[in-house]
C-alpha cells in the first residue's frame, strides 16, 4: 500500500471523518475497518473509529488513535453535504429569528408557543430541502445547490416543482442572510398547534409523505376536501378539551389539503 492512498490525518478531529471511515496506523499500516471492528479488544463490527474507547490502540504496534490516518472514507461526500445543509439552515433560522424579534412579536395572529426551527432538511437533487417552522407559518423550503446562485430570484414569482407525491407551487424569495430560496406554504397562521413538538412532528410527517408515490393527488378530490372541512367544523363544535386533542393536522390532511397542487387549490376556491 502506498502513501498516495492516504486522504489526510485524523489528529483527534472526530468531526472530520464519517462513521464509515477506514483508518490506518501510520506506524505499521494496520487498518481499522468499522465493518469488521477489533476482535482483539472485543470491539463489535459496526463501531466507527470515532466511537472507539479513548484508550484504544493499534492492535499490531500499540500506537494510539492519534497516530491513525484516513485510508478511505466512503461516507465523506454525504458528511460534507450534511455540514453544508447544517450551515445554510443555520443561516435560514437566524434570518427568520431576526424577523420574529424585529417585526412579528406583536402581530396578533402569531402563536407564541412556537419558535423558529428548521426540521428534516435533506439533500434533494443536490439542493437542501426541508420544513421551516415559525410562530406565524410552516413552509416547505428549497435552497440552492452549492454551484447555484439564487440571489437574483424575483420575489413573489411562482414555480411548480414536482415530487413523488405530486406537484406543488413554490414562491420565490430572498433574504439577507440566506440569499435566494423557494417556499411552499403548508400552514399559516399556526393557531392549530399547541406545542413546538406537535409542529415538528407534523413537519417530519410532511417530509416523509412528500416522497411517497401513493400520495399523488387524484384528478377529482372535491369529496376528500369537503370531508376535511366537515371534520374541522365538527371539531369546532366539540368541548374545548376534545377539540384540542383533534386540532393537530393529520398526515392525511397534510397531503389532501395542506399540500394541494394548483388544480386542487382551484377546486377549493370553487366550492
Amino acid at each position: 500500500m502506498s502513501f498516495a492512498g492516504f486522504e489526510g490525518s485524523y489528529m483527534g478531529a472526530n468531526d472530520r471523518i464519517s462513521e464509515q471511515a477506514i483508518m490506518e496506523c501510520k506506524i505499521c499500516w494496520t487498518p481499522y475497518d468499522p465493518a469488521e471492528g477489533d476482535e482483539f479488544r472485543q470491539i463489535l463490527p459496526g463501531t466507527s473509529f470515532a466511537a472507539l474507547p479513548d484508550d484504544w490502540k493499534c492492535p499490531n504496534c500499540d500506537a494510539p488513535k492519534e497516530q491513525f490516518m484516513v485510508r478511505e472514507d466512503p461516507g465523506a461526500p454525504a458528511l460534507i453535504e450534511a455540514r453544508r445543509i447544517d450551515e445554510i439552515t443555520a443561516r435560514l433560522v437566524a434570518d427568520f429569528r431576526e424577523v420574529w424579534h424585529s417585526k412579528m412579536r406583536d402581530v396578533p395572529l402569531v402563536n407564541k408557543a412556537l419558535s423558529v426551527e428548521a426540521v428534516g432538511f435533506v439533500s434533494h437533487e443536490g439542493r437542501p430541502l426541508g420544513v421551516l417552522l415559525s410562530p406565524w407559518f410552516m413552509n416547505l423550503i428549497l435552497l440552492p445547490r452549492e454551484d447555484e446562485d439564487w440571489s437574483g430570484l424575483l420575489s413573489g414569482a411562482k414555480e411548480i416543482i414536482d415530487f413523488p407525491s405530486g406537484s406543488y407551487e413554490f414562491i420565490h424569495n430572498t433574504r439577507e442572510m440566506v440569499g435566494g430560496y423557494k417556499a411552499c406554504s403548508l400552514f399559516s397562521p399556526m393557531g392549530d398547534f399547541q406545542t413546538q413538538m406537535q409542529a415538528t412532528d407534523v413537519a417530519r410527517a410532511v417530509m416523509h409523505e412528500l416522497f411517497k408515490d401513493e400520495n399523488r393527488a387524484e384528478t377529482d378530490r372535491r369529496a376528500e376536501i369537503r370531508a376535511t372541512r366537515e371534520a374541522d367544523l365538527a371539531a369546532a363544535e366539540m368541548p374545548e378539551d376534545e377539540a384540542s386533542e383533534q386540532a393537530l393536522p393529520t398526515r392525511r390532511k397534510l397531503i389532501s389539503a395542506g399540500l394541494a397542487d394548483e388544480t386542487n387549490k382551484e377546486e377549493m376556491a370553487e366550492e
